[in-house]
């Protein structure tokens, strides 16, 4: 089982940067797979940026060239960095690792961009 709680959310102006920390509470050493989503208002749950255990990176359309994502796998932590944030990016943000084919979600953290 992997508990995962987001933090570092908050409002922040546009063109202004923000890092997320998800805290997973079990381990992700062995996570296939980990990231993070949101889902901005009117819209469905979308990627923003997904790290396979080999590697690969996928990035939402909509973010891509402004996000990263890292991790400290021995404190059990990985990160969300944005950059250049826009109103459009108003959402909440989750986190995400698949391990031994389950899913595990964080409750979320929510991110608003002040024009």
């Amino acid at each position: 089982q992997v508990q995962l709680v987001e933090s570092g959310g908050g409002l922040v102006q546009a063109g202004g940067s923000l890092r997320l920390t998800c805290d997973a509470k079990g381990s992700i050493s062995l996570a296939n797979a980990m990231g993070w989503y949101r889902q901005t208002p009117g819209k469905q749950r979308e990627l923003v940026i997904v790290m396979t255990k080999d590697g690969r990176t996928t990035y939402g359309d909509a973010v891509k060239g402004r996000v990263a994502i890292s991790e400290d796998p021995a404190k059990g932590v990985q990160y969300l960095q944005m950059t250049d944030l826009k109103p459009e990016d108003t959402g909440v943000y989750y986190c995400y690792v698949e391990k031994y084919g389950d899913e595990f979600w964080g409750q979320g953290a929510q991110v608003t961009v002040s024009s």
